[in-house]
Order: C-alpha cells, then sequence, then structure tokens
C-alpha cells in the first residue's frame, strides 16, 4: 500500500504522538509499504525550531525509511491559547495546499488531536481520491474544555459539530481506547471503530541495570527516584507531586524527579522555589534517545491526571513504557488505565490528586525494594504478551488494508 500519515509531531520530536505514529509507520515500512508523513517543522513544546531544520514551505527527508514532507509551520509554544490555535489551523490550511504535491497514495490516514490535524484528513482524502482513516488519541472539544482551556461556548459546540462530522465522513476510525468507542458511537461513527491502544517499542525500552552518570548529572546518587516524564500540562495536577514531596522531606532517601516540559512547567518551578523543596529536581525535555537511561535511573514511575471523569477513558502512554522498562507505577488515574496497572500486577493505584497516597506509596516503595522489583518484573511480562508496539501496529495496518479493499 501507499499510505499517508498526517500528524502534527513527529520525531525528533518526543511526545506519545511524535512516537506512536513512528513507531507504526516504521513496522509498515518493514512490512513492504510505501509510507509517507506530512508533519510539521518540529518545535514543540518551546516554540523554537530546532536546530538543524529551516522553515520552508515544503521540504522532504527520510527516516527509517518513512518518507517525511515537512511544511512551513507557525511555531507555537505548548501554552496559551491564541498561538496554539493559529499553528494548529495553519497546519490544516497548509496539508490542503501542498497535498496535490504529494504523491499518489492509496489510503489517507490523520490523527487526532490535534483536531484540524484530524480533520485534515478529510479534505486531503478527497484531494488524493483515497479512502481516509481517522485515528482519535484524545477526545476534544471534552478534554480542553475539562482541563479549563475553554469553556463551554458556541466555539467549543462548533468543534463538537465537525467533530461529528468528521466521524461520519471517515471510512474507518481507530481509538486508543476502548473507554472512547461509545463516545464515538454515539456522534457518528457507528459500525467504524477499531481499537488499537497504545503500547511500547520492547527493542527500545527493556529493563537496564543502572544510570549512574545520569544520576551524577542530576544530583541523585543514592537516592530512591520517583520520577513524572512527560508533558507538565493543564490536566496532570502536578501540584500533587510538589505536595507530595513536602510531606517526604523528613525522607533523605527519597527524591522527585519531574522530566519534561509544558504549559505548567514554569509555574511548577517556581512553586518548587517557593516551598523550599530540596528533594525535588526538575529537568527539561529529553531526547528520545536518553529516554531509556531516564527510565533507568527511575525507581517508581509517577503517572497522574487530575480528578475529572473524561480522564477516566484516557490511557497515558508513559504507563507502557514504565512497565517496558520493568519499572513499577504509582497510578493515580482512574478507569481503563487503572485497570491495566491492576491486570499488569505492575503497580499501585491511588485517588486522583491526592497527596497523601501518593506520598505513602513511594514511602512503601522505598522502603521494600523487592516488591517494588516484583511489580516491575510482573509488569514487563504484561507488556510483553499485551502490548509490543510492533503487533499493534499490524493490527493497525490491517484496518487500512480493509478500506483499501
Amino acid at each position: 500500500m501507499r499510505i499517508l500519515f498526517l500528524t502534527h509531531y513527529f520525531p525528533p520530536e518526543v511526545n506519545a504522538p511524535a512516537s506512536r505514529t513512528f513507531e507504526h509507520c516504521r513496522e509498515w515500512v518493514r512490512q513492504g509499504h510505501d509510507v509517507h508523513v506530512l508533519t510539521c517543522v518540529p518545535n514543540h513544546p518551546a516554540g523554537r525550531i530546532y536546530p538543524g531544520f529551516r522553515n520552508r514551505v515544503l521540504q522532504h527527508e527520510e527516516r527509517a525509511g518513512i518518507q517525511v514532507h515537512r511544511m512551513l509551520t507557525v511555531p507555537a509554544a505548548n501554552a496559551g491559547f491564541a498561538g496554539r490555535t493559529l499553528n494548529y489551523l495553519f497546519y490544516l490550511v497548509m496539508a490542503v495546499l501542498v497535498a496535490p504535491f504529494l504523491p499518489r497514495t492509496d489510503v489517507v490516514v490523520s490523527t487526532s488531536p490535534q483536531f484540524f490535524c484530524g480533520l485534515a484528513g478529510w479534505f486531503v482524502s478527497l484531494i488524493k481520491r483515497a479512502p481516509w482513516v481517522l485515528e482519535i488519541r484524545d477526545l476534544w472539544p471534552e478534554s480542553i474544555v475539562t482541563v479549563g482551556a475553554m469553556k463551554e461556548s458556541f466555539a467549543t459546540r462548533a468543534l463538537g459539530w465537525l467533530e461529528s462530522f468528521a466521524y461520519r465522513k471517515a471510512d474507518a476510525i481507530v481509538s486508543v481506547t476502548d473507554s472512547f468507542v461509545p463516545h464515538i458511537e454515539a456522534r457518528g461513527g457507528q459500525g467504524k471503530v477499531t481499537v488499537i491502544t497504545n503500547g511500547v517499542d520492547l527493542d527500545f525500552f527493556k529493563p537496564a541495570d543502572s544510570a549512574d552518570q545520569l544520576a551524577r548529572e542530576f544530583g541523585l546518587q543514592g537516592k530512591f527516584v520517583a520520577a513524572y516524564v512527560g508533558t507538565h500540562g493543564m490536566a496532570h495536577g502536578l501540584d500533587t507531586v510538589l505536595r507530595a514531596a513536602q510531606r517526604l522531606q523528613d525522607e533523605p532517601g527519597i527524591a522527585f524527579l519531574l522530566a519534561g516540559d509544558g504549559a505548567e512547567r514554569e509555574r511548577l518551578q517556581q512553586q518548587r522555589d517557593e516551598l523550599g523543596l530540596t528533594n525535588v529536581v526538575m529537568v527539561g525535555q529529553q531526547p528520545k534517545e536518553r529516554m531509556p537511561a531516564i527510565w533507568a535511573l527511575t525507581d517508581v514511575s509517577l503517572v497522574l491526571l487530575r480528578k475529572a471523569k473524561t480522564f477516566e477513558s484516557v490511557i497515558p502512554s508513559k504507563i507502557f513504557e514504565a512497565l517496558g522498562m520493568a519499572r513499577p507505577i504509582v497510578l493515580g488515574v482512574r478507569g481503563e488505565a487503572q485497570r491495566i496497572v491492576e491486570g499488569s500486577g505492575g503497580g499501585i493505584c491511588i485517588e486522583p490528586e491526592n497527596d497523601a497516597e501518593l506520598a505513602d506509596a513511594v514511602l512503601a516503595l522505598a522502603r521494600d525494594r523487592g516488591r517494588a522489583a516484583a511489580l516491575g518484573q510482573s509488569g514487563r511480562a504484561y507488556v510483553e504478551q499485551n502490548y509490543d508496539r510492533r503487533r499493534l501496529a499490524v493490527r493497525m495496518e490491517a484496518v487500512l488494508a480493509g478500506v483499501v479493499g
């Protein structure tokens, strides 16, 4: 097949959608497919063009056999509303403008969010006269209302109408969670949805003994490290980590690591300093090749979201990376994510945004390293059986083949 994949994020960006798309596309290339990706000039999350890239109308590169087409981009930091909205809309406009100049394709795939990237797939599929598969990684506009980025208004109602329009027009829909399916089907996607969860590249994320060099760099030698790795966004409620760290200030052997970037990072850093939390280390976004070492440094992974009904349908992708690295999890998320962690035997589940429970769970694992190791081993075995990214890519390839016919 000739596959054209529309995505807002792609390596060298290191967030979850970039990793998912790259790993799926790489596997399709291995299967012999001709895979093209239409994406932005890398600038996430700081809104600055990455070194070595230029912001041109259209440029091409090859990555792991994938033909990558990068379009002129309006860079925008992962903070604020107006800049990001312009960034998202500009992607849709550019995708429509450059689509006629891209090679023929048998199927168009687009991923949402970002919302307008998902919707761009419909326009491009019309131009290329090819079927359209829509991937849903989050529910918009519900999630942006939940975190307070937008209030219920005419704009959110309009987005809701466009959401239903996209579900009706798509030839097939891929959802990353079972919990999204009733919502999608109720809004026009009946009979079209296949669930293909996130997963992990088990060859890249595999158990490692230590990360002594990184521990020295971050000043974490000899510490039991409880780490949150990922986006510092409005949805994650990372104040909970700071409050838990405050409770454990008298435990000199325990430290908290926050690794990543996002809209909340600067505020969290200021709050940490105001509270005088010497047991919290904050480092910026790390390159993908460094992530196994970050996880190797981690003794327990913190996977957290705010306490909201909407997030009970979300499965944070960092769950699979932590389990792949045989690291136990403390999970502050209800719903489908909780069922996965409990089913894996790989972690401890707490009430979302409950800093007392978070502190107790970290302290318990720090005092019982044998239990922590056993949880990690159980988690690794579970993802090997159920969430190998290669197997998941093959399942999605079958969906694409189905619409191509």
